[in-house]
């Protein structure tokens, strides 16, 4: 018998694969527009374990973990650099493989990356839109976060906690175009020709951040998976996100069990 420590429910649960014998695990990676440091090995570093865990206990595991390769950081960044923002993105991916490599972590199943699925993103949100859980502002398009029953149930914070962490996160601006201040972006819009862009429905614009990892995880996997991973701090509200846009997409549940590593500490401060 396996037991495994569920965020969803905070309890030690049975582990009981969806398949016997095979596990569909995904892990989020990082967002490639610097070197990783030691909080984020420590992520990958875990989960690696628990890959390589239950390959010892003879488990099949497809394990798919992504680069974030398309976001506000890597644009800046970029600029910064005089350089695209594909050419960022390749710069850091490699380190990370550079750097993962003397860590002896095996590579993923999949690797993807967030621009390589701009098809099914579009196709997503376009589902989220005629289901009525999401809307278009100004080329921008938002998930209503209410709608989805249960929304914040990972997160353990009830809604007045998650209006007050979102209205900290967002500029005046854009809580003015929302519906309300806790809704998330699924697609972004981007007038600015020299802005790494897509053309959809909505105009140019790029994917949002939660969106690409529910993307990937129905691609690659399933639209149920037995293991979903990545740092505490991702509990919301990206993974918090990726269950409402996933489960309103396709009607069934998202993951069966959520597991987060903890930060490196120094000195009593995470370290980023």
């Amino acid at each position: 018998m396996i037991q495994v420590f569920n965020t969803l429910t905070r309890e030690k649960e049975v582990f009981k694969s969806i398949t016997p014998g095979k596990i569909n695990m995904y892990v989020c990676g990082p967002t490639v527009y610097n070197y990783i440091h030691i909080g984020n090995a420590r992520s990958a570093i875990a989960f690696d374990t628990v890959r390589r865990y239950f390959e010892y206990r003879g488990y099949d595991v497809n394990y798919v973990s992504n680069f974030t390769d398309v976001d506000d950081k890597i644009i800046n960044r970029a600029q910064e650099e005089g350089i695209s923002e594909m050419a960022v993105a390749n710069k850091y991916a490699d380190a990370f493989h550079e750097d993962t490599l003397p860590l002896n972590i095996k590579p993923a199943t999949v690797r993807s990356r967030a621009t390589e699925v701009i098809p099914e993103i579009i196709a997503f949100v376009q589902d989220l839109v005629n289901k009525g859980y999401a809307y278009e502002v100004e080329g921008d398009v938002y998930f209503r976060a209410k709608k989805f029953k249960g929304y914040g149930i990972l997160a353990h914070q009830d809604l007045a906690e998650m209006e007050a962490n979102a209205a900290g996160r967002l500029d005046d601006e854009e809580t003015a175009r929302k519906e309300d201040p806790i809704d998330f972006a699924v697609w972004k819009s981007q007038e600015n020709p020299d802005v790494i862009s897509w053309p959809s429905p909505w105009g140019n614009g790029r994917p949002g951040w939660h969106i690409e990892c529910s993307v990937m995880a129905q691609k690659y996997l399933s639209d149920t998976i037995d293991i979903h991973g990545g740092g505490i701090d991702l509990a919301f509200p990206h993974h918090t996100n990726e269950i409402a846009q996933s489960e309103a997409h396709t009607g069934e549940k998202f993951v069966n069990y959520w597991m987060h590593n903890g930060f490196v500490n120094v000195d009593n401060e995470k370290m980023s």
